[in-house]
């Protein structure tokens, strides 16, 4: 059963089969039928399958091109949102979410639903890779039961199982998804090596461990690490701003030191669908052998008190001017979580947004990336508000401009000549005496 599923895979004639197609999923999709492989994407969003189908692309950093040629030209290449067509793939990866609750518990739903309605589906001689971040032990507690239960099938002996965390860091053009080294643990022998003949087609190189739970940890420790380092730059950022010390000055010259040292920024907050969300995951999963994560949970309280910062640094320069915050009108200059990218998810942009009206400001918000508000989970409120261009007229009717994403598009300096406040959280507008470092 294993040879023949190598075979298929070595020949290119076995079908790839990915579900969710978001910043992950469509990415990876695209590798395999770049590749040569039939592929098969699927996604519970319509309007992602509509777009795909038209040749239009919803992710800003893939264009419109690569979507045309893969799901319009290539006759190989279908999207569907009915998981029945998972019979027809000799591999299936899973894309989907996994959020945090409100109580910053797990949240795996996404993974259960998926795996209870894609069991009937599946078949004997297949292989079933989970990419989504979550807590060790997901693979082999979760999803396999599920697939199990709901197949009628014996993971590891009628079907292969893997966990191969998803790396993807949108936009970076040094680092594309199959240029990024991909970590690989299986449930047993047989799956690990399936698994990796897979990934050995469209990725540079692949690095086994040793079983599931081991390549879930992995992911965590990466952001992890992540996580803690910006939490310590974030704090030293509030202690030398009141030194009178800028922080990014500071930063660039320690980066000067070749060898011992490597440089974190500080933000409004953390942002992305990784790095605020994967070290709960872990201090989560520690309490349940009665071991404390003290470096995660007080880094995860740094990094979130941030907009609370940005917002009394906003009020004490307003203040300086004779100011109140309320009523004053503020311009958020960025949405998206990252500098020249479309991704909102978990950006500390809403919480800015949040926190501010909830002072009594009139908030607005630019980013020629994201023209509205999509829905989301935790800011419904703001579903559908549309970015507010500006020019330099329309900019002095501000009192505030908030600069929380970096793009490089934005004329920084028009906003510095134009508003007389701008408050700069991320180190990328010249000093000048209406500039605010928060």
């Amino acid at each position: 059963m294993k040879n023949r599923l190598v075979s298929r895979i070595e020949d290119r004639s076995a079908r790839i089969g990915v579900i969710g197609l978001g910043y992950v999923g469509l990415p990876l999709l695209i590798e395999f039928s770049n590749a040569g492989f039939p592929v098969v994407g699927f996604d519970v969003d319509r309007e992602k399958l509509i777009k795909l189908k038209a040749g239009e692309s919803y992710i800003r950093h893939i264009p419109a091109q690569t979507i045309h040629r893969v799901f319009c030209s290539d006759r190989r290449s279908e999207v569907t949102a009915e998981l029945a067509g998972i019979r027809e793939c000799d591999a299936v990866l899973i894309c989907v979410p996994t959020p945090l609750t409100r109580n910053r518990d797990p949240d795996t739903s996404y993974i259960e639903k998926t795996a209870r309605e894609m069991g009937p589906f599946i078949r004997s001689g297949q292989l079933i890779t989970l990419e989504s971040t979550t807590y060790p032990g997901t693979t082999d507690e979760i999803l396999v039961p599920i697939l199990e239960e709901t197949s009628d099938l014996k993971a590891g002996t009628d079907f292969f199982v893997a966990y191969s965390p998803e790396r993807e860091d949108p936009n970076n053009k040094t680092y594309t998804t199959s240029g990024i080294p991909k970590v690989l643990g299986g449930i047993n022998p047989d799956s690990l090596e399936t698994a990796r003949v897979l990934y050995d087609t469209v990725i540079c190189r692949t690095v086994p461990v040793s079983d599931c739970r081991t390549a879930e940890a992995t992911k965590l420790v990466e952001n992890i690490f992540r996580s803690v380092n910006i939490a310590l730059v974030n704090e030293l950022k509030m202690v030398f701003t009141e030194m009178k010390i800028d922080i990014w000055e500071v930063i660039q010259a320690a980066s000067t030191k070749p060898f011992g040292y490597m440089p974190f920024y500080p933000g409004p907050g953390l942002g992305g669908h990784c790095i605020p969300i994967d070290p709960f995951y872990l201090s989560w999963k520690a309490r349940e052998y009665g071991i404390p994560t003290k470096f995660i949970e007080l880094a995860g309280e740094i990094n979130t008190s941030m907009p609370s910062y940005v917002v009394r640094r906003t009020a004490l320069g307003l203040n300086d001017r004779g100011k109140a915050l309320k009523g004053s009108r503020i311009l958020l200059v960025g949405l998206a979580y990252k500098q020249n990218v479309d991704d909102v998810r978990e950006s500390p942009t809403f919480e800015l947004w949040k926190r501010l009206e909830s002072h009594g400001a009139i908030v607005d918000y630019f980013d020629p990336y994201c023209p509205h508000v999509p829905k989301t989970r935790e800011y419904p409120q703001f579903t559908g508000v549309q970015s507010r261009e500006w020019d330099r007229i329309e900019a002095e009717r501000y009192d505030v401009a908030i600069v929380a994403t970096a793009h490089d598009c934005v004329d920084h300096d028009a906003l510095i000549d134009r508003v007389d406040l701008v408050v700069d959280t991320r180190g990328v507008c010249r000093n000048a005496v209406n500039v605010v470092r928060a």
